[in-house]
């Protein structure tokens, strides 16, 4: 007989920031309903959240405010 293996996770109701990047632009989403796994930081999102994050990104929703960020390369 095989063992059974069990985990144990918390999950937590958390508003998180949830990113993207969409044709090279980073979207950032404030204030994003999530279930946040507390021993490893995983989020898992709804149904209902996903579809309306689809919402914002796809109807293009004007931002709240729109900052400027150096980006970096990763090089050896």
């Amino acid at each position: 007989m095989k063992d059974k293996v069990v985990w144990d996770e918390t999950l937590i109701d958390q508003k998180v920031t949830y990113t993207l990047e969409i044709d090279g632009k980073l979207i950032i989403i404030k204030n994003t309903p999530a279930r946040v796994n507390l021993e490893t930081g995983e989020q898992f999102f709804s149904p209902e959240t996903v579809d309306r994050l689809q919402q914002i990104v796809w109807n293009k929703q004007k931002p709240i405010q729109t900052i400027t960020l150096p980006v970096y390369e990763y090089t050896n």
